[in-house]
């Protein structure tokens, strides 16, 4: 993990300003970290339903959002993100356009390969002014595999935005998850972007926080965002609330005497 951390910080070069963070999507828990998505899918005819809350500090802004995902196959998943953006500069509200997305896992893990999936994006430019990109579609290769105690995600992505006078966009994500109990996950992430409106590097960010299962389906995420380098925003706070429908139910087994 650390010389994946080195290479990803040595290849991004370091600029100032502020541009929209736009959100896009983002993995359900527990099928990934704050960004970075896991290859891992739901479980064939199963929902992930999230509520999403974020404030970020320089910029200032609270982002709400509602996330959907549906498990059409034990490898093969659907995905939604809606985000609403409320008091943006004291006074700007309004939807960022809406995110759908498919996860296809083409390769499972194995004792010295990672798990892969790709997942292909589509945004529809139905947004505010303010905070769209008139849509976008874009592709990613996610990569999955556990190290000892830990798991790694490492997600690549590329999208193009609908808005002809807008840049394309890449991420770079790279999450850990370390199980601290049965119930309880620590996790820690790095991020980095260029984004839709500006053509260098934009985002380079260290994300933690702390992930429980409130019971066997419900799973609460607390984490805080930090800048590097004096990037923006100076901080953000995350917390989500996910339930997986319907509930594993788990079979009894019957213990007969003679």
């Amino acid at each position: 993990m650390r010389i994946w951390i080195v290479l990803i910080i040595l290849i991004i070069p370091v600029t100032s300003g502020f541009a929209f963070d736009t959100e896009g999507l983002r993995p359900l828990q527990p099928f990934g970290v704050f960004s970075t998505f896991s290859a891992e899918s739901l479980q064939q005819n199963t929902v992930d339903i999230s509520l999403g809350f974020e404030r970020s500090a320089e910029p200032n802004f609270y982002r709400s959002t509602v996330q959907l995902a549906y498990g059409i196959h034990d490898r093969f998943e659907i995905e939604m993100t809606l985000p609403y953006i409320d008091n943006y500069e004291n006074h700007i509200n309004g939807f960022e356009d809406a995110n759908f997305g498919i996860k296809h896992r083409i390769l499972n893990e194995g004792l010295y390969y990672p798990a892969i999936a790709y997942m292909l994006t589509v945004a529809t430019p139905s947004g505010s002014d303010e905070f769209s990109t008139n849509g976008e579609h874009g592709a990613g290769l996610l990569f999955s595999k556990k190290i000892g105690p830990f798991k790694e995600d490492l997600n690549i992505f590329y999208e193009k935005p609908g808005e002809s006078d807008l840049h394309y966009q890449y991420n770079v994500n790279l999450g850990t998850e370390l199980a601290l109990t049965h119930d309880s996950t620590f996790l820690a992430e790095l991020v980095g972007r260029k984004d839709y409106f500006r053509n260098k590097i934009d985002l380079l960010e260290w994300r933690v926080g702390y992930r429980i299962a409130t019971l066997e389906n419900l799973y609460t995420t607390l984490g805080a965002g930090f800048n590097i380098e004096r990037r923006t925003p100076d901080y953000r706070l995350l917390f989500s609330i996910s339930i997986i429908l319907p509930k594993e139910t788990k079979k009894l087994q019957k213990i007969y005497e003679e």
